[in-house]
């Protein structure tokens, strides 16, 4: 059992002599800041829902390394947003420009609203209307259905 023990303990002495300094992940931060900038503001065309920096799709990837080597030449990020959109459309933005081709994708929640609104008063008021035009009971009919309700006869 001691063997067994300072065999585990030297095991984990040197497991660490054998680790090297990590790697840095970017050979230039600047350009991987602007990339980062950059695809924290386009979709992933694969996942839909998520960021190009945070898809670990291989699409994603690619589209990464072209942004990366797009940077690298020099292009500024408007150059580049245009060279995405020119190749992949509007739907590649998180916030898609305001065009004729998107009007509705940005007025479509307000107008979507609005006819929701308005479904709802003409309800309220054809309730509302339907409640107002119950009949009213007479005088007589009222004593008539206290009288019922006491258990008096008619």
């Amino acid at each position: 059992m001691k063997r067994l023990l300072t065999l585990l303990l030297l095991a984990l002495a040197f497991a660490g002599a054998g680790a090297k300094e990590a790697a840095p992940l970017a050979e230039d931060p600047v350009v991987e800041a602007r990339l980062l900038a950059i695809s924290e503001e386009m979709r992933c065309l694969v996942c839909q829902n998520e960021s190009l920096a945070g898809s670990r799709a291989e699409l994603a990837m690619d589209l990464r390394r072209e942004l990366r080597t797009l940077i690298k030449q020099g292009k500024t990020d408007a150059e580049i947003r245009e060279f995405m959109v020119s190749r992949y459309g509007d739907f590649v933005l998180y916030r898609p420009r305001i065009s004729p081709m998107t009007y509705l994708l940005w007025g479509g929640p307000f107008l979507f609203m609005v006819v929701a609104v308005v479904v709802l008063l003409v309800y309220l008021r054809r309730r509302n209307r339907a409640v107002a035009g119950e009949v009213q009971l007479s005088q007589e009919d009222e004593r008539r259905a206290e009288a019922l309700l006491k258990g008096e006869p008619k």
